[in-house]
């Protein structure tokens, strides 16, 4: 536990030493509004509720937890730190989780800072805050899943503008897999039960649920069998680095 908590103070400092997580906090405090009342229609939806905000959420996540989540490995690995830091007293689980919790941590202060616009909804009417506060642990949720894809991506290379990139790849997949046109176009090469087995990795399925304000077990295990399986892979990555 004591390498554990080592890990997630080292990143969650070196996150806030470099402008990283300025500039994705700055990027995401601007966005997130701009698209609810810009693109959504926020106060021209008569509704007092956050649903512009949370129908762009997963788009806007999908591009920056990749952003938050390239350094993960990969800078380690250009650096030539992450044999210093496997050489260590400290399991690498603990790495591995130690880095996604900083990472998680710094998605959290982000989505927080929409709260201000929850305060505004609140002043102007009489919203659901049960659902609200649902949606806002899909979103949560969504960007651990997301930073897991990325931490998997960034584990496979040296090079964080490929991690960003195919990290980004790897959340707009997961993303898609639920939509019609995927569906369809799935349907006509694999059998429909392999094209529903694929619909239901969708995340964005997933989220859907949470942002209408329904918390089930299902979508919960869901997201943390995401990031489950991302830390995993990464872990495997650099467990066959640190064999070979």
């Amino acid at each position: 536990m004591n390498g554990l908590i080592a890990v997630f103070r080292r990143e969650l400092a070196a996150y806030f030493e470099t402008p990283l997580a300025w500039v994705f906090l700055v990027v995401f405090s601007l966005a997130a509004p701009s698209f609810a009342w810009r693109v959504g229609g926020l106060f021209e939806t008569g509704r007092a509720d956050l649903a512009p905000l949370f129908d762009y959420m997963p788009w806007l996540l999908l591009v920056l937890m990749p952003a938050l989540a390239m350094r993960a490995w990969a800078e380690e690995r250009d650096r030539g730190t992450l044999e210093t830091l496997l050489s260590a007293p400290i399991p690498l689980w603990a790495s591995a989780l130690g880095k996604f919790l900083a990472a998680w941590a710094v998605a959290g202060v982000a989505i927080a800072l929409t709260f201000p616009m929850w305060i505004a909804i609140n002043y102007l009417g009489e919203p659901d805050n049960a659902a609200t506060a649902t949606a806002y642990l899909g979103a949560f949720l969504l960007a651990g899943g997301y930073l897991a894809l990325g931490q998997a991506v960034s584990a496979s290379t040296s090079n964080q503008v490929i991690a960003f990139v195919l990290g980004a790849a790897a959340c707009f997949l997961v993303t898609v897999a639920g939509l019609p046109f995927v569906i369809d176009a799935l349907s006509g090469a694999l059998p429909g039960a392999a094209a529903e087995a694929i619909a239901e990795l969708s995340a964005l399925a997933r989220f859907e649920s949470l942002r209408r304000g329904v918390l089930s077990l299902r979508d919960t295990v869901y997201f943390l069998t995401l990031i489950g399986f991302g830390l995993g892979v990464a872990m495997t990555l650099i467990d066959a680095r640190r064999g070979g």
